[in-house]
């Protein structure tokens, strides 16, 4: 979107934030010599400054804010995270002068909480035994007691959040893969990706499918929410009519998927596995596609959960 004059001048003189985007589309073919008439790509979001997806949202949620004077001067940029998107506003807070506090679950890997510290935000944790809703709960609780201090970002209800991916995630895919996919894999973490790359490809082509991977509740996969049950929160940017297939997957599965993708040269994180884990699940019940999914992140955070061992 056109920015403000100071907004643009901010982002030109910056490489780091002009970095964000524009990330390849590989082709994956693991799955080839069983499904030959399979075709899958999947794009590699963690060739991002940040090291994740997370870097296009924030940074339009934080130009935005900006932007339209709703973060001003003296304020702390204040919101939940899993990690990744934790890091991306640590990194482009630093960047543009404002602090930043993140409310993470404790049980977050150690190398995301390593690299929000390392860029200077204060973190804040919740007990990963009350699920990642409860992060969600005190990152309220700590805004509702201390407004005038925080910007609340919010990347549960941002609508910048899905308009990142809307404007940017799929209009490079319809341009790398010259608008031909008949199906899009992803989950959902804020709602914003599934949202914002669900309404511009079915603008292009109301006949794609909108794959949503589910995790169990428990210990489930870091930055993907369940939604299975009653009391979970569900992301007020998320587009649920745009979902035309719900599939389960297990933690187990989305790690049994990083092992194999790592033989295959992809290292990548656990959402990534989940996703691939869901294209794979699709794929063989209908024998032929053109799949696109995103790989979120790197496998080397996390290093210290199970993942690895």
């Amino acid at each position: 979107m056109p920015w403000a004059p100071h907004i643009q001048a901010l982002v030109e003189r910056h490489p780091v934030l002009r970095a964000v985007g524009n990330t390849p589309l590989v082709p994956v073919e693991i799955f080839h010599g069983e499904l030959p008439d399979v075709e899958v790509f999947a794009k590699m979001e963690s060739l991002n400054p940040g090291g994740s997806l997370k870097d296009r949202p924030v940074l339009r949620m934080l130009l935005g804010a900006l932007d339209d004077g709703r973060l001003k001067p003296g304020k702390t940029v204040l919101d939940s995270s899993s990690g990744n998107a934790g890091i991306a506003y640590a990194m482009i807070g630093r960047i543009i002068g404002v602090p930043v506090e993140i409310v993470i679950p404790d049980n977050a890997s150690a190398e995301r909480k390593k690299r929000m510290l390392a860029h200077g935000a204060k973190l804040t944790f919740t007990d990963a035994l009350l699920g990642y809703d409860e992060a969600l709960r005190e990152v309220r609780r700590r805004f509702e007691a201390e407004p005038g201090s925080y910007f609340f970002c919010d990347q549960y209800s941002n609508t910048d959040n899905w308009r990142a991916h809307y404007e940017t995630t799929a209009a490079e895919i319809l341009q790398q893969t010259d608008g031909r996919l008949t199906h899009i894999v992803v989950g959902v973490g804020t709602g914003g990706t599934l949202t914002g790359l669900g309404r511009r490809l079915k603008e292009h082509d109301p006949s794609i499918k909108v794959i949503c991977v589910i995790p169990e509740a428990f210990p489930g996969v870091e930055g993907l929410k369940p939604l299975g049950r009653a009391e979970d929160i569900v992301p007020a940017i998320l587009d649920q009519d745009l979902i035309d297939e719900r599939v389960p997957v297990t933690v187990d599965e989305a790690y049994a998927m990083c092992v194999q993708l790592g033989q295959a040269g992809f290292f990548v994180g656990q959402s990534s596995g989940a996703y691939m884990a869901g294209v794979a699940r699709v794929a063989r019940r209908l024998g032929r596609g053109r799949f696109v999914t995103l790989f979120n992140d790197l496998g080397e955070r996390y290093f210290s959960t199970r993942l690895w061992d």
